[in-house]
């Protein structure tokens, strides 16, 4: 069974028939959940070694390499039968509009940082990694999945039914 009818199935009714008409969505949603663990794990791993100092660098490392493997997942799967623009083109609208996201991701994390002050020395490690955590990988992530999906069916694929269906394998 392939993955979307599987998570399909394991919705309840009478959720399943709008997760069914949305199924675009919710393909998007498992790249966005995929991507997530790709961004966090590179997010926490560079944020607790080499780049322990430079939060916001970490970020925006994780967020690209996310965004890179993002790009090939949306294109061959999510968006897989919409397009109307040169592949060239496509990504570039695709890369410019996850370069904005990208300030929609981090921007969360350096409010909570840099204005709210949520560092060591003024607060405990403890509370500096939780609030990171939560700026950065749960409110950062929502605002700029809400973002890239609106702009990413706007301009990177705008017209429904422009490339053929391929069976889901």
């Amino acid at each position: 069974m392939p993955l979307v009818e599987s998570v399909l199935a394991a919705i309840p009714q009478p959720y399943r028939d709008a997760a069914v008409k949305h199924r675009e969505l919710v393909k998007f949603a498992v790249v966005g959940g995929s991507t997530w663990v790709i961004d966090t794990a590179i997010f926490l791993f560079l944020k607790s070694t080499v780049l322990t100092d430079k939060p916001i660098t970490a970020k925006v490392i994780s967020v690209l390499v996310a965004t890179i493997v993002s790009y090939v997942l949306n294109r061959e799967w999510s968006f897989r039968t919409r397009g109307g623009r040169d592949r060239h083109h496509e990504a570039a609208l695709f890369f410019i509009i996850s370069g904005v996201g990208i300030a929609v991701y981090t921007a969360p994390l350096a409010i909570s940082r840099y204005i709210l002050d949520l560092k060591v020395p003024g607060v405990s490690l403890v509370t500096q990694e939780i609030a990171d955590f939560v700026s950065g990988q749960i409110i950062g992530v929502l605002a700029g999945m809400a973002f890239r999906w609106w702009a990413f069916r706007r301009y990177v694929f705008p017209d429904e039914n422009a490339r053929r269906k391929v069976p889901a394998a």
